[in-house]
Parts: structure tokens; C-alpha cells; sequence
């Protein structure tokens, strides 16, 4: 069984040299926060509303536009991401743009993106 304890050690690499584990083990809240995280990424149509908000502020309209969605589902999403500070709104007039909440969401996407990319190392489970 693994030991989540002894891999959130100071210093732990899993595996990796150069990348630190947790300095200590994450409340029950925060995996519970993380977890709502992922769950709300992992739907592809939210994915593909945080993605296109990604490069620069996006108003509604025109990620409804991008998406081929209705523009009340893609307010509706943005509600959902804003409440989980995914995406963070903007209002210039009329008119609300959204982008990603902080680099936070924006590196773990480009990396998450670079790990789908990455070779399968041949070790079967």
C-alpha cells in the first residue's frame, strides 16, 4: 500500500531529482479542494472554455463562438470555473472577459499537456 506520509517528506523526489515532494501531508480540505479542481477540468467542454481563455481575456461571445456552444452554457461553466477560481472575470463596459485565475492554472494545463506528450516509458502496470 503506499504510504502518502513518506512521500510527502522534505526532500522525497518521487523519482525525479530535482523536484521536491510536499513539505507535509495536505489536509483532508485541501485534497478535497484539489480533487473538485480536477473534477471540474476533467469535464472537456469546461477544459475547452478555460484553453480558449487561456491566451488572452475572452469575452462570452466569442468563446461561444470559438466553442460552436450557446453562450448561456458557456456562462454557465464560467460561473462553475469562477466559483472554483479557475478562470477570473474582467468587466470592460458592457462586457465581461475571462482568462485563466493565475499562472497556477496555466502552468499545470501546459504541463499536463506536455505529459500526455511524453512517450510511454515502456513499464507496464
Amino acid at each position: 500500500m503506499l504510504n502518502m506520509t513518506n512521500l510527502l517528506e522534505p526532500g522525497h523526489s518521487h523519482g525525479h531529482p530535482g523536484h521536491p515532494g510536499l513539505a507535509e501531508a495536505p489536509s483532508a480540505e485541501a485534497v478535497d479542494q484539489l480533487a473538485d479542481l480536477f473534477h471540474l477540468l476533467g469535464d472537456p467542454t469546461r477544459l475547452r472554455i478555460v484553453l480558449a481563455c487561456l491566451a488572452q481575456p475572452t469575452a462570452v461571445g466569442d468563446i461561444a463562438g470559438l466553442l460552436a456552444l450557446s453562450s448561456s452554457l458557456v456562462s454557465h461553466h464560467l460561473r462553475l470555473l469562477r466559483a472554483a477560481r479557475i478562470v477570473k472575470a474582467e468587466r470592460q463596459g458592457k462586457q465581461v472577459f475571462y482568462s485563466a485565475a493565475d499562472a497556477h492554472i496555466s502552468g499545470l494545463l501546459t504541463n499536463m499537456f506536455e505529459h500526455i506528450a511524453e512517450p510511454a516509458n515502456g513499464i507496464d502496470p
